[in-house]
Formats: C-alpha cells, structure tokens, sequence
C-alpha cells in the first residue's frame, strides 16, 4: 500500500521554524553569549528547598509591576565550593535572607523555565543588608522610647524566680539549667519552649516573652539560646522580639550564645549576656550576693546585739548594785523607825492598859452596888407578869370560856361574822373542836 502524500504551499515570510528543542538549544546559546562570564544577582531567598544534596530556591524582588521571581539551582558541588566562605561569615542561607549571588543562566527544555545555577556569593552584600535592617529597627525603637525601657526595671535582689523563653531540645537550655542546679539555690523555673530558628522563630519567642511578662510570679526572663550563624542571629535583630523585649514589665536577660556578634535583643535587654551558663551564672551571682550580704548583715546585728548586752549587763550591774545599797539603807531606816513605833506602841498600850484598869474596878464597884438598885425593878416585872398570866386566853378558856375562829383563822366575834355552811374552828383550853353552821341569829 502507497502513502498519500501532501504537499502544502506555506508561506513563513523567510522566517524558519524551530522545534521546541532547537528554540531551547538558541535560547541557551544566546544566554552563553550574552552572559558568558556569568552574571551578579540580588535579591531576596524565597521558598528554600534542600533536596538531597542539592538545594533550591527562587530570588525575588518587590517591583513597581509586581513581584520579579528567578529560580536558582544550589547544587552540591558549588555548596561544598562555597561553604567555607560561608562559614568564615557565619552566614546560613535561608528564607528572607538577602543575598548578592553569582552564576550562569540556563534555560531548562523540560520544564521550559529560565534559571540560574549559583556558583559564588558575596557574603559582605548579606552582612551589609542585615546591618542596615538591624540599624533601621535600632532607629525606630530609639524613636519610639523603648530602646533603654527595660533597662529601667528593677530587678530583685534575690531573682529566684526565672521565666526561661527557649528550645527545650536544645544544648543551651541543658546549659542553663545545668548552672541552675549546680548552684544548689532555690529556683523555680517557668519555661515556655520556641523555636528560636526558621519562618515561625519570631511569632513564637516574642508570643513566649509576652506570656511570662505577664505572670505576677516572676522575678525576670531569660531569653536564651545556642551558637549559630550570623543569619540565624538575626532572627534576634528582629523589631516584634525588640519591642515585646522593651516592653516587658519584667527585667529581662539575654544569652543568646553569640561571644561576637549583638543582636538588637541584647541591645534592648535589661542584661545581656553572651551565653546561656552566662545568663545562668549572672543570675545565681545576684542570688549569692543577697545571700552573702544578708548573711553579712545577721553577723553584725549578732555583734551588735553581743555589745548591747553586755553594756546593758554592766548598767543592770551597777543599776543593781545601786538598788542593793539603797535597799539596805532603806531597810536600816525601816528597822529604826519599826523601833521607835514600837517603842511608843508599848508606851501607849500601857496607858490603856491602865486606863481600862480603872475603868474595870470602877465597874466592879457598880455591879456590886447594882442588886440594890434593881430591886424595885424585879418588883415591878413581877407585877407585870402577874397581870399578864392573868390576862393569858387560856386561863380564861380554863374557866369555860373558848375561841371561834373561820378556818382561815379569823376571830368570830358575831354572828353576823359566819354564815349557814362556813366551817368554824372552836378552841378550847384542853383542844379543838370543828363544826358547820346551820343557822345564825343576829
């Protein structure tokens, strides 16, 4: 069987045709020729991607039309090219970081996206860019009145209670809280564990700040982490940790594990100290020299107090000695005034002695002379008791006579004194007799 054949008349205007190969082909040999030395880039890290041993990345940069995006190939061979340079800076690349890197464009045929394969950096570019954004937060803390605000609390003279604002998987928190134990003091510890590295570093230190500054039962907060690259310090130079730092209502500590470099959270801290056992050390030497000068303090009153007593032992001794001396005086005028009362007591008691003598003998005289005067007085009580016994209601009731009485003991004296049915009462001289009135007559 034949194939059919077609035979089109197109007209390209001279124009050629490429393939998608070809147009990829020129595109890389145009670049190659136009940047064939390679080319200088700025721009910010975006989208950071470790992948095995390579990395990758975009750079972009804010611009009038928007936002201008180039995608960078970070492969192995040039990162361990590179990675001394980046050490000797203390630089670790990363999202947000700014950077002036150097390499070659290349247009990649399968995905059809332009890119740049880095092979160098100016790590001075990075460093100035930090500065300057370090400078600009330092500018507007100053401005604001927060810069020197923490340095203006008060700190305890005993901080034993410690807010700590760290990685609780990290060496610098074993540090701390190693020197912590170590002291053998009293500490109680509140930590609140953050990343203090990476995209969520600074939400969560400057939210982990914000929560211990606002316990009532802290003394101050360290904010504390380990050694690492000047890019990751920076996480510290950022304006939400400053200010949460500044307006703390506590005094806080930094140890921030860097003996060279400053980040503005040192800056602003009410201390700053280069390292976590630092920042531990600084604060159990605050607690030892309360102690030390409380327990200087106790030795003086002690000796203080020995000289009060034993002045006040001599004064009680001679405050005695002059009370024994007085006494005794006391005493000895005492007994010579006890003698003299006494003597004029015996002179005195012997003139009533005599006195009552005389009044005895003359009362003898009158009982003796008194039965001669009582005579007509026995007389006459005689008499009275003769009219008496006559008079007597049980002489009479002997003669016959007797007594009726109610029997609630009145006299009936009528008979208009009783009526029919009232029990009466009859005494007479030998006993009684009880009885009813049936009838009464006036």
């Amino acid at each position: 069987m034949s194939q059919v054949s077609f035979d089109f008349d197109l007209d390209d205007g001279g124009v050629p045709t490429l393939s998608v190969g070809e147009l990829a082909e020129a595109i890389n040999g145009a670049l190659r020729r136009s940047f064939s030395d390679g080319v200088w880039v700025r721009g910010e890290i975006q989208g950071w991607s470790q992948r095995g041993p390579h990395a990758y990345f975009r750079l972009v940069e804010d611009t009038d039309d928007g936002k201008a995006s180039l995608n960078v190939q970070f492969f192995a061979n040039a990162q361990a090219r590179l990675k001394p340079l980046l050490m000797k800076h203390r630089l670790r690349l990363a999202d947000g970081l700014k950077v002036r890197i150097f390499g070659h464009l290349d247009f990649f045929a399968p995905s059809g996206q332009l890119g740049l394969k880095m092979s160098g950096i100016d790590p001075r570019f990075t460093l100035g860019e930090l500065a300057l954004q370090r400078d600009d937060v330092v500018r507007r803390l100053v401005a604001a009145g927060l810069y020197d605000l923490n340095k203006q609390r008060l700190l305890s003279v005993a901080p034993l209670r410690v807010g700590v604002v760290t990685s609780t998987a990290s060496a610098a928190w074993a540090d701390f809280l190693h020197e912590i134990e170590r002291s053998g003091l009293g500490f109680h510890l509140r930590v609140v564990d953050v990343r203090v590295q990476g995209e969520w570093a600074v939400t969560e230190v400057t939210a982990g700040i914000r929560t211990l500054s606002r316990r009532r039962d802290l003394d101050v907060v360290a904010v504390i982490r380990g050694g690492g690259g000047r890019t990751e310090l920076a996480t510290f130079d950022h304006e939400a940790i400053a200010t949460a730092i500044a307006m703390s209502p506590l005094p806080v500590f930094t140890g921030l594990g860097h003996e060279i470099d400053r980040a503005v959270a040192d800056d602003v801290a009410h201390s700053a100290l280069k390292t976590p056992t630092a920042c531990a050390t600084a604060l159990v030497e605050r607690v030892q020299q309360f102690s030390h000068a409380t327990n200087d303090v106790w030795a003086a009153i002690e000796r203080q107090a020995d000289r009060c007593l034993a002045g006040a032992g001599t004064e009680v001794a001679d405050v005695a000695n002059g009370i024994r001396h007085r006494v005794v005086a006391a005493v000895e005028r005492g007994d010579e005034r006890m003698a003299q009362r006494a003597q004029r007591l015996r002179a005195a008691a012997e003139r009533v002695f005599e006195r009552a003598d005389g009044h005895l003998v003359a009362a003898g005289a009158a009982v003796r002379r008194a039965p001669a005067r009582l005579d007509p007085e026995v007389r006459h009580l005689d008499a009275v008791a003769q009219r008496v016994r006559l008079l007597d209601p049980v002489n009479t009731m002997a003669r016959g006579w007797s007594i009726t009485r109610t029997v609630d003991g009145r006299t009936v004296r009528s008979a208009t004194d009783v009526h029919p049915g009232d029990e009466i009462v009859t005494i007479f001289a030998s006993g009684t007799a009880r009885s009813r009135v049936e009838e009464t007559q006036p």
